[in-house]
């Protein structure tokens, strides 16, 4: 019957940290892969995650002013001339038509920035076909849709600030009863929070600039487009709240 003989004595075999076998490297990075190697799907649960949390803040903070803004609007006050209750809501000639110019721009900034989400996953799993020697898939023209939408974002909060203008023109200031503090306070309120989306686009362009890899972009992208969508979403339910709400 054949037998094995190994080649290498017993003695001469390396054995690990207390005469036992060699253990393997453990894998490094943020769980799993090699060592040292990030792990860019961990990285973006997590981004996703912390998009939820942001998102749940945002949220109650509307349904806390929708709640103080119907409220409100049929409650009176105590009038001390005529000592009664009297309705002081009043009302505010919106500018419809500009309003209404501002949500096209949102929602076509919303398409525009799914595009640019799409194509930054595109080339996120392109990429490591790219890294195979011999293989080329030519010259990829990318359309810029992040620098179109962060362009109509800004036209959207050019358009508010115009229709603020023409509130003041037609007499209208946060002031002036407390149906227009709540006009301005809704859609100042939605203002800043775009802003804070136009500046999370703004930093997924200059991570490109600065040659970030294409993962750390695609994490940026990709979490700030959820949040445009939401932006979008609740521009139009603020737009239904003030046009129906009265």
């Amino acid at each position: 019957m054949a037998t094995y003989t190994p080649s290498t004595p017993i003695d001469n075999v390396q054995l690990g940290r207390g005469g036992g076998p060699p253990v393997p490297p453990a894998g490094g990075g943020d769980g799993g892969g090699r060592s040292g190697s990030p792990n860019y799907g961990a990285r973006l649960r997590r981004a996703r995650l912390g998009l939820i949390c942001a998102i749940a803040t945002v949220c109650m903070v509307f349904i806390s002013l929708t709640s103080a803004y119907v409220v409100r609007q049929g409650l009176p006050t105590f009038d001390d001339t005529s000592r009664s209750y009297v309705r002081d809501w009043g009302e505010v000639h919106l500018p419809w038509m500009l309003l209404a110019v501002n949500t096209a721009l949102l929602l076509i900034s919303s398409i525009t920035m799914e595009a640019a989400r799409r194509d930054v996953t595109r080339q996120a799993a392109l990429s490591p076909v790219k890294s195979i020697p011999g293989i080329s898939l030519g010259d990829e023209r990318h359309f810029p849709w992040l620098g179109i939408t962060v362009l109509l974002g800004l036209g959207f909060l050019i358009g508010q600030w115009m229709a603020w203008g023409e509130l003041h023109n037609g007499g209208f200031y946060i002031n002036t009863n407390p149906n227009s503090s709540f006009v301005f306070l809704l859609t100042a309120t939605h203002g800043v929070h775009l802003a804070g989306g136009i500046i999370a686009l703004l930093w997924a362009a200059i991570t490109t600039l600065l040659r970030k890899p294409l993962e750390a972009r695609r994490i940026v992208v990709d979490v700030t487009s959820w949040y445009w969508h939401f932006m979008a979403f609740l521009w139009i339910y603020i737009f239904a709240l003030l046009a129906f709400a009265r």
